[in-house]
């Protein structure tokens, strides 16, 4: 692998993105040195874990909301800053840094769906719907950057920081009330109700970037021409 692979354009158009950028370089200069993106990225993945833990003590106590919302805000944190404090210390290492943010970002979205399958707010089903659908579009993702140099990180606005929101959001409602009613439908399980609307939501998405992606390489790499084929042969 040369690094020609590893160089690649961050698309981020989430409707939060500027003013959580600009925030998080405030941050990164403010760290104290002994604190490295390593360090952060650990942080990310074992917040990921606790918040899996969190969701799977609902059946316990509705209080595991709390520790749902603080994972995910210190996931945040980590995951988020991680790349931000190699850009502002000139410490990138782009390949390395690329690998194992994904490898994190794939475990720690396993590790997250477990516990919701084991909360009593979503079904184990559903929950291995979202997480094949989120798999297949972070697989998209992963090929579109190395075969086009572009990482998209939203999708109509709809980005990581915005997804922590609405599960922070979705934990302290079901901490009210795990049930959601749908006009004169029967009542469904509030993370039910979500992943209905996320998997046709991811599916688009996959789709739209598919035929996007596909469409940009087919016009830069076109098929040679049958006078072209004559002369190289």
């Amino acid at each position: 692998m040369t690094p020609d692979h590893a160089v690649h354009v961050r698309e981020n158009h989430s409707v939060l993105a500027r003013s959580e950028q600009r925030a998080l370089v405030w941050i990164a200069r403010r760290l104290p040195p002994s604190v490295n993106s390593d360090h952060l990225s650990a942080l990310g993945l074992g917040a990921m874990a606790t918040a899996g833990i969190s969701f799977a003590a609902f059946p316990i106590t509705r209080w595991a909301a709390f520790g749902v919302v603080l994972s995910l805000a210190v996931n945040w944190f980590g995951d988020s800053l991680d790349g931000t404090v190699a850009r502002v210390r000139h410490q990138q290492r782009p390949r390395y840094g690329y690998y194992v943010d994904h490898v994190i970002d794939v475990a720690g979205s396993a590790l997250l769906l477990t516990g919701m399958a084991c909360s009593g707010l979503m079904s184990p089903v559903m929950a291995l719907g979202v997480l094949a659908v989120y798999l297949l579009v972070s697989a998209e993702s992963y090929l579109a950057t190395h075969a086009a140099g572009v990482f998209r990180m939203s999708f109509l606005g709809f980005g990581p920081t915005e997804l922590r929101i609405v599960l922070a959001i979705g934990a302290l409602t079901a901490a009210h009330s795990p049930w959601a009613a749908l006009g004169i439908a029967e009542p469904m399980r509030l993370f039910d109700v979500g992943g209905t609307i996320a998997i046709p939501g991811l599916l688009i998405a996959f789709l739209v970037s598919s035929v996007r992606n596909t469409r940009a390489l087919y016009i830069a790499e076109p098929l040679p021409s049958r006078g072209t084929e004559s002369r190289a042969a």
